[in-house]
């Protein structure tokens, strides 16, 4: 499966991080470039349940590809969050649900310092993903 252009872009940027710090560093500048959610999109029916954090999750589809939008309030996972989208972005249905959720942060090198709590809630948050797309294919 080939990387949408902004997954490749977010790894080149992570592989050029020599330590856990550079990267945690970038990690928290990606986490300030996410678009902000309105007041009314941060409510109860798009909040991710399964996080420690709150994690609210909006989607959109056009019948073939996925754009998602996301945030939370804890600065570190909304850098979590920015990568995850620049790996979920743009992905067709089919892609979306065969997505390798670890692999992928392993490949950004991020994978050993996930803590197992987020890593439960990064895949609560792509569950929630896979939930928004099963119930558009079923209307």
């Amino acid at each position: 499966m080939s990387l949408p252009a902004s997954a490749e872009h977010a790894l080149a940027a992570f592989s050029q991080c020599a330590s856990w710090e550079q990267r945690a560093r970038l990690l928290l500048q990606w986490g300030e470039q996410l678009a902000p959610l309105s007041d009314a999109e941060r409510c109860d029916a798009n909040r991710v349940d399964g996080c420690e954090s709150q994690v609210w999750l909006v989607a959109e589809h056009d019948g073939q590809h996925w754009q998602f939008r996301a945030s939370s309030e804890a600065r570190l996972l909304r850098g979590l969050l920015a990568v995850l989208l620049a790996r979920v972005n743009d992905l067709s249905v089919d892609e979306l649900a065969q997505l390798d959720l670890p692999g992928w942060f392993t490949q950004l090198g991020l994978g050993r310092q996930l803590s197992p709590s987020r890593s439960n809630g990064l895949q609560a948050v792509l569950s929630r993903m896979q939930q928004l797309r099963q119930g558009a294919l079923n209307h």
